[in-house]
């Protein structure tokens, strides 16, 4: 499932996330690529162990653990530390797939199996031309380039890639999540039921038999199919 999620940051909240990055010390984007990526990979991006990714990163998984429609849909269970990159004068990201394990660089404790991806767009679209984030799905690509403070979730079994920035910079977040339910099509019911059950709830209240027979079949699927 390939979803939008608005608004995770206001406009005044990019702006000062900017001001941070913009003065981070960018180098070269092959510093997290796989064998396969390094190939394909022509971007810059913020050392992890940097003192201002650190803190924006921390920013960004407050924010998404605090987003209803973000907790929803990937149910997650660990979020990997998110990372920065850049792409301008023709930077770009070749076709390819995100690695199946991450593990945090520098001895850290973090280590998880990538369900989820998500790109968390920080500049808007009319700054910059190209750099569509292009997800091939199963109806055909998907191109994607939305406005700053959006982000787009979608499996990270899927080919993606990164088109050409020819004008301005692109400047973004992104992230992996190993989520509480492995498989795709599962966690995409539950989303989906999720959203109906609430749907449902709006209309005819939160006590309403319907609904509470609806969450009841909600978190026993989940109790089912999560793994924790």
């Amino acid at each position: 499932m390939l979803l939008q999620i608005p608004e995770v940051f206001s406009k005044a909240e990019v702006k000062a996330l900017r001001e941070r990055l913009d003065a981070g010390p960018w180098a070269d984007g092959n510093m997290t690529s796989g064998h396969q990526s390094a190939t394909a990979k022509r971007n810059q991006q913020l050392p992890e162990d940097s003192d201002v990714a650190k803190e924006v990163s921390a920013l960004i998984v407050q924010a998404l653990n605090a987003n209803p429609m973000f907790v929803a849909a990937a149910l997650p269970h660990t979020i990997f530390p998110p990372l920065f990159n850049r792409y301008e004068g023709g930077g770009e990201f070749g076709l390819h797939v995100d690695n199946a394990i991450r593990q945090q660089r520098g001895g850290g404790s973090i280590r998880i199996r990538s369900d989820l991806s998500a790109t968390l767009f920080l500049s808007e679209p009319e700054d910059y031309d190209g750099g569509e984030l292009i997800i091939e799905e199963m109806y055909g690509p998907q191109s994607v380039k939305l406005p700053a403070g959006d982000l787009v979730l979608y499996p990270s079994k899927s080919l993606h890639k990164v088109m050409p920035v020819t004008r301005g910079a692109r400047v973004s977040s992104f992230m992996w999540m190993q989520s509480l339910i492995r498989d795709d099509g599962d966690r995409e019911m539950l989303f989906r039921l999720d959203v109906a059950t609430q749907r449902v709830a709006l209309e005819k209240g939160p006590k309403d038999q319907a609904v509470i027979e609806l969450t009841g079949v909600y978190h026993n699927l989940l109790r089912r199919w999560s793994e924790v």
